[in-house]
């Protein structure tokens, strides 16, 4: 496992969720709230941190002309289980406000939005396969006159050890 952006390979000692934190830790850094995201929503935020530094556009600008459209096959598994967890047990009953809002896989979107002040549309589909997101991609491109780019890309994590990020920025 490793991280690429533009083909250049990052130097990494970490796997896993450790290795997104040490993403975070040593190239962005300045949002505190990453540390209360599920993985999915860390996922999707440090791979779009890297995409957005290297696009080399001016950040945190209002901008109503982008959209976020985000895919994947496991939508929010793992916070998923994790809330499960605080409300099985009848005795041990605590349901964990803090864990149930990461039971939407659309947060992560949500999240990049947030940080990056878009206010165009944002999704978080469920599909299959990648093939099936390109071709929503370009419909979406398509009907959206307002919109002159996209954030698009495969975010998907099956658990703190087995995820995958693959996102582009799509021009109109």
């Amino acid at each position: 496992m490793g991280i690429e952006v533009d083909s250049q390979k990052l130097e990494l000692s970490n796997t896993g969720i450790k290795l997104l934190k040490e993403v975070y830790c040593t190239a962005i850094g300045n949002y505190p709230k990453f540390y209360k995201m599920d993985i999915l929503s860390q996922l999707g935020f440090v791979a779009s941190e890297l995409l957005l530094m290297a696009e080399g556009k001016e950040r945190f600008v209002a901008c109503d002309d982008r959209a976020i459209i985000l895919f994947g096959r496991n939508s929010s598994i793992c916070a998923d289980i994790d809330y499960q967890e605080t409300i099985s047990k009848v005795e041990e009953f605590f349901p964990s406000p803090s864990l149930f809002v990461y039971t939407l896989p659309n947060i992560v979107t949500g999240e990049i939005a947030l940080r990056n002040k878009y206010h165009g549309e944002t999704s978080y589909m469920l599909v299959d396969n990648i093939m099936l997101a390109e071709e929503q991609i370009e419909i979406i491109l398509q009907t959206s006159v307002h919109l002159k780019s996209a954030l698009c890309g495969w975010i998907d994590a099956k658990s703190d050890d087995d995820f995958e990020a693959k996102i582009w920025i799509v021009e109109k």
